[in-house]
């Protein structure tokens, strides 16, 4: 089976007010990867998710999901979005576990229906997937931040996506949880072919984990296997960024 051109972007640029946050930006993601999209603060990389996602127009250049221009593109459930959550969730916010993964149904069935039963099998399912079923009813601020990106990730799993996009999920969310939880993007990502897009600054971890790295700063200064990536001594790495960058890896015991 040939790989599906999932996402592609052609020559996109972007302004906020005068200045340039991302600049000729090439990018091609393809069915079934798992890509790391790393860089500086500042690189533009949330930027670029949201051009991806709609939410900003490119200045000039192109978009396409999945074939189709972004402009007549309609199937938006096929996406699944996890955000920096954990960082920043309101933890008195008064939802249980369940009915947080059932909103995420919501694009699917219309914001005004009313949740049935299959609907609660759907998002039960989810929540096993993430390991998380038996917090269903616990509150969602009950949680720690780690438990709660699970949810998040429940979340987007729910409407059966083939794309998941994470701007940095990991942020707020303690070693021993991060380990577990590129375990669980990896089995995601391998038994049920779900291609992902994830923003970190972990980049010793992602090349471990992800299949390809795209390493940004305004525009794409490497786009290739993380294999590839691995191979580039820390004065190479300077000079793709363009500072000094830290290569931080962790040895994880399994």
């Amino acid at each position: 089976m040939s790989e599906q051109t999932i996402v592609k972007l052609d020559n996109v640029s972007f302004k906020y007010e005068r200045e340039t946050v991302v600049q000729d930006v090439d990018l091609e993601i393809k069915s079934g990867q798992f890509l790391g999209l790393v860089g500086p603060n500042g690189s533009g990389k949330s930027t670029l998710i949201k051009l991806m996602l709609g939410l900003e127009k490119p200045d000039k250049g192109t978009i396409q999901l999945f074939g189709r221009p972004l402009k007549q593109y309609k199937d938006w459930q096929e996406i699944g979005f996890v955000s920096q959550k954990a960082n920043s969730f309101n933890s008195g916010f008064p939802a249980t576990v369940l009915e947080v993964v059932k909103t995420g149904l919501v694009s699917r069935i219309g914001t005004f229906k009313f949740f049935n039963k299959k609907h609660k099998e759907k998002a039960m399912d989810a929540l096993r997937t993430v390991e998380m079923e038996e917090y269903a009813h616990a509150g969602i601020g009950d949680l720690s931040g780690g438990q709660q990106q699970r949810v998040f990730i429940a979340r987007a799993l729910v409407s059966d996506p083939s794309l998941m996009i994470l701007d940095e999920p990991t942020v707020g969310v303690d070693a021993k949880h991060v380990t577990e939880f590129y375990d669980l993007l990896g089995r995601l990502n391998k038994e049920r072919g779900i291609t992902l897009l994830m923003i970190t600054h972990d980049i010793g971890t992602i090349t471990d984990h992800a299949t390809h790295v795209v390493c940004m700063n305004k525009t794409v200064h490497f786009h290739g296997q993380s294999e590839e990536y691995k191979e580039f001594s820390e004065e190479d790495l300077n000079q793709l960024y363009g500072y000094a960058v830290q290569q931080l890896t962790h040895n994880h015991s399994h």
